[in-house]
Order: C-alpha cells, then structure tokens, then sequence
C-alpha cells in the first residue's frame, strides 16, 4: 500500500513583475496553510517523503507544512522538475519514487494538480485550489505500478474556515 498526498501551493501574489517560478505568496497563503496543516495533523503520522517544486510559491508552501508537521530535513526534498502543469509528467516522477517510500507528499502547481487528483483519485475535484490538500490511497506495492486508488481526504481551504 502506498500513499500520495498532493498539495497545491499557496495563493502567490502577482503584484511584481517576476518570472512565474519567483512569484511570492501572498499574506492569506500563510493563514490557510495553517488552517489545512492544523487538520492534516490528525491524520498525518510521520514518515513522510516530502517533495517540493523550485518555484517560490510551491516551496515557501511546503517549508510551512514541513514546520508545522515537523518534518526531519532528510525527508524533506525541492526537485527542479515538479515545476510542471503537466500530469503526465507528474506521474512520471511518481513512477521513479524508490519503493522504500511509502507516503509520498508532492507541493507542485496546477492544471497537473487537479488532472492528477481525479485521474488518481475516485473522487471528482472541479479544481484543488490553492493550499488545497488530497490525501489518496493506492493498492500498489511498487510506485511503477502505479494506477487509480482510493481518495480519502480534501482539505481545502474554504471549507474550514
């Protein structure tokens, strides 16, 4: 059994004239973070691979989560290529994921997010908005193997305010 959980990074602010990958998050990134991080607590129990994508919005997301669930530095991973829109290459690098991983997190970007989550998933999401979190269950033993699984939790946001 393995477990994905994928995250869209927070709400980035367009208010300077930046390359897309250096785009900062805005202040109301900060606050929904804590709200998804304060109810994945409950349910996250360690021993996770986190992985993050380069660009500033995705990171500064994932160094929120890794503080708030205290995430050990050496499970704690930016890869250069999560930087993608594209779930065909999302799935990809999930298919590289060494075996001895068991719960991997994933912060990236959408479209490639949403596409990921109902490809993976049994559960419809019209779109996982920023900080939005999904947590899915797969009957795999081996992350080449990968197929749809089961979606267990959504945590978004809106919802839990």
């Amino acid at each position: 059994m393995k477990r994905l959980v994928l995250v869209r990074h927070g709400k980035s602010s367009w208010k300077y004239d930046l390359p897309d990958h250096k785009r900062p998050l805005k202040k109301r990134a900060e606050n929904d973070a804590q709200l998804v991080t304060r109810y994945f607590k409950k349910y996250y129990d360690g021993n996770g691979k986190f992985w993050s994508s380069y660009a500033v919005r995705a990171h500064e997301t994932a160094k929120m989560f890794k503080k708030e669930l205290q995430v050990k530095d050496e499970d704690f991973e930016v890869k250069e290529e999560l930087y993608t829109f594209d779930h065909s290459e999302l799935i990809d690098i999930i298919k590289d994921a060494p075996n001895t991983i068991d719960k991997l997190i994933l912060f990236g970007h959408n479209p490639a997010m949403t596409i990921l989550v109902n490809s993976l998933g049994d559960k419809y999401i019209d779109n996982v908005p920023t900080t939005g979190l999904c947590v899915i269950d797969l009957e795999i033993d081996n992350w080449k193997d990968l197929k749809k699984g089961k979606t267990l939790l959504t945590l978004f946001p809106k919802n839990l305010r």
